[in-house]
């Protein structure tokens, strides 16, 4: 079976398409564009989505391919669109007809989805709880493949007023000292700030190292007369305040 057979074959009980022929040749109530308008997005499948995305199909060896059979291949590959969110260029090019370009515009409207959810609808940010900022942070963290270390800036309000990501690739002394995390704080006349970093293994407990650096940070936020308020793993959906934990003092 040609790769165009395989990426054309339907589930069972799927009304069958014949998807490897070009959109504007079928029936105007199957094509993705028309049925939006007139029915709303909820009306598409993820396939159809992504074929709208991509705008246009592509040819292979074997031939064309539209733009929802790449979407459906690729749904087929990763078996969600949730699953296919976490992907990277080099894995959504390995399916057939998904170039750079391609990839490119799904990282992108994928990317764009991930930032709607974090930003909240007031524009300046009060946060009252590490759930506040879990909520913020956690959309843009939790499907990260590396981990890395971020800094919030909190005025006197608690109120969100910058952050910065001081470090990628793991969490140990030698890479997040208190000097990367106090020094934007400083220049931002920060009242507090709090910590975040993600265990892309997504396992939400504190290692020793978590603990170790998040006091070492405490202690150097007293001196500054900055205080550290909490550090919060982010783990896929979940997070860990060690705040709440009671780790952040000796």
């Amino acid at each position: 079976m040609s790769a165009i057979d395989e990426l054309a074959a339907e589930p069972a009980g799927e009304p069958v398409i014949l998807y490897h022929v070009p959109i504007r040749q079928w029936d105007e109530s199957d094509r993705p564009r028309e049925k939006l308008i007139q029915r709303g997005p909820a009306a598409l499948s993820d396939a159809e989505l992504i074929g709208l995305i991509f705008g246009s199909g592509t040819r292979t060896k074997d031939g064309s391919i539209s733009a929802v059979e790449l979407g459906r291949a690729l749904i087929r590959t990763y078996g969600s669109l949730r699953s296919l969110s976490k992907r990277n260029l080099k894995e959504l090019m390995r399916t057939v007809g998904v170039g750079p370009a391609k990839a490119v515009q799904l990282v992108a409207a994928f990317e764009i989805g991930r930032r709607i959810e974090s930003q909240p609808e007031a524009e300046r940010v009060q946060v009252c709880s590490p759930e506040d900022v879990a909520a913020i942070y956690g959309p843009l963290m939790r499907d990260l493949k590396k981990e890395i270390f971020k800094v919030v800036y909190l005025n006197t309000a608690n109120v969100i007023i910058g952050d910065k990501t001081v470090s990628e690739g793991g969490l140990s002394a030698s890479i997040v000292e208190p000097r990367s995390v106090f020094e934007d704080a400083i220049l931002e006349n920060a009242a507090a700030v709090i910590c975040l970093h993600n265990h892309p293994s997504g396992n939400p407990e504190p290692s020793r190292e978590d603990v170790r650096v998040t006091r070492q940070l405490v202690e150097a936020g007293k001196l500054l007369g900055i205080p550290v308020h909490d550090h919060l793993i982010i783990a896929g959906k979940t997070y860990t305040s060690l705040a709440e934990r009671g780790l952040m003092t000796v």
